[in-house]
């Protein structure tokens, strides 16, 4: 039986021409900047972006921790989403690597705005609190279906920021699914931040590998902490030669995945027992609730499992699926049909 992965789009394979591009890579020592695939991929990376330089790193949780480091002190507190991926999935590692502590705020769909921020924003004045030293968003947001936040919030939070003098990173794992959503080039969204991490091993499809980007001064003090995170790699222009295949090939044809989320959102809303709003859809992520079926989320799993699908739960009653380059259109309709037969 063939599996439906709809789990994340992380489950992608890397194309033939990746495999082919990695096989035939030119390599050298990246930790002494000689490898020239690395050096490519980064070149290409900051100029898509709009940024002078960029680094490559294995994983956007390392990208973001780096950054994060830069950006901070000991003791300074993070402001970010209570649901995103920084805060929940990255084992709290701004603790345990930089001494910083969240501060959790809640937005509505997973989107902060800048009086939620300016709120949360430690005053100055009182010594005794740990004072704010970044704030973090992320774009398209994971755990809130994959929303995107317009570019004149970006702007408004990233210029009321500056004003406080506050950095600004962005969690762009997937900003190249924003981009496409809000008709915008990605240097438009990226320029108003300090540093931005992204994502190369997701919708894009490459088997490894993140890109922060920023100044060159961010950037080379980027390399020392992704040294001391054990990030510093070897030949690894074998990695980096399927990410340059990622940026030329893959970017355009993330919009299928998202005419495939909408399909698959439609069909869950009109399934029995699952609550979903199709219009709050707006990528390839989709968060919906199963509470009227009478099963749990492990529940669930296991029964689209037995059947051919595999989708994960967030919690006891919301569903998580994402649509990818290795789901097409009669996997999704597949899918519905598992689903529906799973609620009756």
């Amino acid at each position: 039986m063939q599996l439906i992965d709809l789990r994340s789009d992380t489950v992608t394979r890397p194309t033939p021409e990746m495999r082919e591009a990695m096989a035939r890579a030119e390599v050298g020592d990246d930790v002494y900047l000689e490898d020239p695939t690395v050096n490519r991929l980064q070149e290409m990376a900051a100029a898509i972006l709009g940024k002078e330089a960029a680094l490559f790193v294995p994983s956007g949780t390392m990208g973001n921790q780096v950054s994060v480091n830069i950006h901070t002190q000991p003791g300074q507190e993070v402001i970010l989403e209570e649901r995103s991926h920084i805060f929940n999935y990255e084992m709290g590692a701004m603790a345990v690597v930089s001494g910083a502590l969240p501060r959790p705020v809640r937005g509505e769909d997973g989107l902060l705005d800048w009086p939620l921020i300016e709120a949360a924003i430690r005053p100055r004045s009182a010594y005794y609190v740990a004072q704010t030293g970044l704030v973090a968003l992320e774009n398209t947001h994971n755990m809130a279906g994959g929303a995107v936040m317009p570019l004149e919030r970006m702007e408004e939070i990233c210029n009321g920021a500056r004003e406080a003098g506050l950095p600004v990173h962005l969690d762009g794992a997937r900003i190249f699914n924003a981009a496409i959503a809000l008709k915008r080039d990605p240097a438009e969204i990226a320029r108003p931040f300090d540093s931005v991490m992204f994502c190369l091993s997701k919708g894009l499809s490459a088997p490894v590998g993140s890109m922060i980007v920023g100044s060159r001064q961010f950037i080379d003090r980027a390399l020392s902490v992704r040294r001391l995170l054990g990030g510093a790699m070897r030949q690894v222009g074998v990695l980096a030669a399927a990410g340059i295949v990622a940026l030329e090939k893959m970017v355009s044809r993330l919009e299928e995945d998202h005419a495939n989320a909408q399909l698959l959102a439609r069909g869950l809303a009109e399934t029995e027992g699952i609550r979903i709003d199709p219009e709050k859809v707006q990528t390839n992520i989709l968060v919906f609730d199963i509470a009227g079926t009478g099963l749990n989320t492990i529940e669930f799993s296991a029964k689209l499992k037995e059947r051919g699908v595999l989708a994960n739960g967030i919690n006891q009653r919301e569903m998580r699926m994402v649509t990818h380059k290795d789901v097409n259109r009669s996997d999704v309709e597949t899918a519905l049909a598992i689903v529906r037969d799973v609620v009756k």
